[in-house]
């Protein structure tokens, strides 16, 4: 079924200036697939957690979960915009689905017998496009010992991928010495980490939904002084969308940790009020029996279209 662009589409795409004909098609790809094809808005299902938590963790709750093929179907049935995954699962895959749902290779992986604030590379590009990938996906750590190596490597990836036409997705995670568990979501912390991601050359970023926190001092005064309205998840979000070149740049917010159906359905009510382009959300949806899974994506896009 061949789709024409919506203006809501082309006014994101227009947003990416030097981007080649190939990277514009890509995200084209993943804004125009699924049930919210053409809205301007993008779910994705990232899996990666069997990697970065261990498979029980992960899975256990949902045996049917262990199938990287189950993960795919899933995305595929709920009409999401695109999924992400490491290497291994997305090779597990990549012919059975080939051209059924935009997919997005995961360059780098940490894991949990490590405490190590970094993470590995467990992909390249080349892999990406052998894979049929739409883009590729990256995490830095703002905060971590090693935040400046993973920037230096992620300068290169988004050089290779955009020179490949593909899209750079950046996960944004800040994490460190300097930051308590309070400050790795507090308000100041998300909108800085969403704004080294864009300076970073990111096309999507993704961050955690923002608290009324506010973690470093120096900021802090500036949000009193500056009244910057943080009293709400919608205010919170629009100030980060405001931080990423002032809603220039896609960014997706997680569902976070497990969690009730009605606290989940209030987070992206206050992601949806606050003009976020769309949320990432895995352990939420895997973690369930499939069909609730489903109900409960079915629900979010509908969030997101009303």
């Amino acid at each position: 079924m061949s789709m024409k662009l919506t203006p809501q589409v082309k006014s994101i795409l227009a947003n990416y200036e030097t981007d080649n004909a190939g990277t514009k098609a890509n995200l084209a790809r993943m804004l125009m697939h699924g049930k919210l094809a053409g809205t301007g808005k993008l779910i994705i299902l990232p899996v990666d957690q069997g990697m970065e938590h261990g498979p029980a963790r992960s899975f256990a709750a949902n045996p049917a979960a262990y199938d990287p093929h189950y993960h795919y179907d899933l995305a595929i049935e709920a009409g999401l915009s695109a999924y992400a995954a490491p290497l291994g699962a997305l090779e597990c895959g990549a012919v059975t689905y080939s051209g059924q749902i935009p997919t997005i290779l995961k360059l780098n992986n940490a894991n949990s017998l490590s405490n190590i604030k970094n993470q590995a590379i467990t992909g390249s590009v080349t892999d990406a496009i052998r894979l049929g990938c739409a883009g590729i996906g990256y995490t830095i750590y703002p905060g971590s010992d090693y935040c400046y190596e993973q920037m230096n490597i992620l300068r290169e990836l988004t050089r290779e991928a955009k020179d490949a036409g593909l899209v750079v997705v950046v996960w944004s995670y800040p994490r460190g010495p300097l930051l308590d568990k309070a400050g790795e979501t507090a308000v100041d912390i998300c909108a800085y980490a969403a704004h080294i991601a864009a300076q970073m050359g990111a096309h999507i970023i993704k961050v955690k939904p923002p608290t009324d926190h506010l973690s470093l001092p120096a900021a802090k005064k500036v949000y009193e002084d500056q009244k910057v309205d943080i009293s709400t998840l919608a205010k919170r979000v629009e100030h980060i969308m405001q931080s990423a070149f002032a809603g220039r740049r896609i960014v997706l917010f997680s569902g976070g940790e497990q969690t009730t159906d009605d606290k989940l359905y209030q987070t992206i009510q206050g992601l949806k009020d606050g003009g976020a382009t769309g949320s990432i959300i895995g352990r939420n949806t895997f973690q369930r029996q499939r069909k609730d899974a489903l109900t409960m994506l079915d629900k979010i896009i509908n969030i997101f279209k009303s």
